[in-house]
């Protein structure tokens, strides 16, 4: 056995790293790593290093190849071929030992080693579907199949089909003929195609070959009836009857009555003619056909009478707003007491007031009822006389003065109260200060107290308790 054998030189080296020291032993592992890179650099790829602990983690993608290219190549039936690279001065590590006290082969040296796996005999697992199928199934929808199917048998013109044809999406002529001709020579799209539209709902079928385009045939027999005639439906049954293989399965007589509509709409039956349009110097254009017209005919002729009516009528309307601006602070005036701009006069009696815009109501006993009066009943505040009151309920609420000086209001009727815009809904009550307003049915008031009065109530309440 010569002393270049690789197996001999392994054999010694592992004889002199048992001897040396843990020092030597680093220095040797660095001489190996040098020699790794520098085998790396001339072409060599080598071998990747992995600690034999499990990490309990998830693999990333690149991970993933490269586990499953290892287990790969270790199920290739075979010893693989081991290449050595002689590295000058490198002594073997302790994991690098163990691995050559492991494994039951021929021992190998302890140097850096690149691994030439068989060629894989597994095959790898084929997509079944390519990815410009499924990808022309996401728009292509089985619906959409179904009509391009039924209007090319019925027209046999694709162009039509773009035209007449309302798909789920707005295809392109282009990709209306790419479907079709994927539809008749590709298999995969066409077997995908056609299962899924078996899997479609009667009812939708029905929807959609009630749909399908008219063809030349079926047109040509609506043409004939005559444009004159107020055909029933009646006569598109027979026709129906008589014609069984010209007609689409899914024709109704309705259907055909409608069609034959636009078909007289647009003068398309056989004893309609269209004029057609003149030809040559006859054509006139817009601009020809304005200078042709005679402006002095579009002028009106001038109405004397009318433009006096119009004259004095504008004199009684400046006169008015004359009037009108000079009595402006005269209102300005009675429109500042009915709101409430100036503090109003009470008397002895009148415990509060509820001002609204057009009248004032005094409440001169400690409680009141506010509603809409009729001939059968009569209550205290008649809201009808302050606008319309036809929304408000004929017993709409209560005002309520306690011992103790406070108002309250109560909702009594079906719409709700608005005191300081919060709504008091009916059957419940809301505590009524000075100034606040009440909104009832769109009719607003101010609730004014008469606090003098108010005061030497409380004073009164106040000795009675403390009798």
């Amino acid at each position: 056995m010569q002393a270049g054998d690789p197996v001999v030189g392994a054999a010694m080296g592992v004889a002199g790293a048992q001897s040396r020291s843990e020092d030597e032993e680093s220095l040797g592992v660095k001489d190996v790593k040098r020699t790794a890179t520098q085998a790396f650099g001339s072409g060599v790829v080598p071998k990747r290093r992995s600690s034999s602990r499990s990490i309990k983690r998830k693999k990333f993608d690149d991970e993933l190849v490269e586990s499953s290219l290892v287990k790969s190549s270790s199920r290739v039936k075979g010893p693989p071929i081991i290449e050595p690279v002689r590295c000058s001065g490198s002594e073997p590590s302790s994991s690098e030992k163990k691995k050559v006290t492991k494994s039951g082969t021929a021992l190998t040296p302890p140097l850096t080693m690149v691994i030439n796996p068989a060629p894989m005999t597994k095959r790898v697992k084929k997509s079944k579907q390519p990815l410009h199928i499924t990808k022309d199934l996401g728009r292509w929808k089985p619906t959409d199949d179904l009509l391009l199917i039924n209007a090319v048998l019925q027209t046999t013109d694709l162009t039509s089909v773009h035209l007449g044809v309302k798909f789920s999406c707005r295809f392109t002529l282009r990709e209306i003929k790419e479907r079709w001709y994927a539809l008749l020579y590709d298999p995969v799209i066409s077997k995908l195609a056609w299962q899924a539209m078996r899997q479609l709902h009667p009812e939708a079928i029905a929807a959609i070959q009630s749909k399908a385009l008219f063809s030349q045939a079926e047109e040509a027999l609506l043409a004939k009836i005559g444009s004159t005639s107020q055909p029933k439906l009646d006569v598109f049954q027979e026709l129906l009857s008589k014609h069984p293989g010209v007609f689409h399965p899914s024709r109704t007589p309705k259907s055909l009555l409608v069609h034959w509509q636009l078909l007289k709409q647009y003068y398309l039956l056989d004893d309609q003619s269209v004029q057609p349009l003149p030809k040559g110097d006859q054509v006139l254009n817009f601009s020809d056909a304005e200078q042709m017209v005679d402006d002095v005919k579009l002028k009106e002729s001038r109405d004397e009478v009318l433009e006096h009516e119009l004259m004095i009528s504008d004199r009684h309307q400046k006169r008015e707003i004359r009037q009108l601006e000079q009595e402006l602070p005269r209102w300005q005036v009675l429109v500042d007491s009915i709101t409430g701009m100036s503090m109003p006069d009470f008397d002895n009696q009148t415990l509060a007031a509820l001002r609204g815009r057009m009248v004032r109501y005094l409440m001169r006993s400690r409680e009141i009822t506010l509603g809409r009066a009729t001939k059968d009943k009569q209550i205290d505040v008649d809201l009808s006389l302050e606008g319309p009151a036809w929304k408000i309920s004929r017993k709409q609420g209560i005002i309520k003065l306690k011992n103790n000086g406070d108002f309250f209001i109560a909702n009594e009727g079906r719409r709700p109260i608005y005191i300081d815009g919060r709504p008091v809904l009916s059957g419940n009550k809301w505590k009524l200060n000075n100034n606040s307003v009440v909104e009832i049915a769109g009719l607003r008031f101010v609730f004014l107290i008469n606090l003098e009065l108010i005061s030497l109530i409380k004073a009164e309440a106040a000795k009675m308790t403390q009798q």
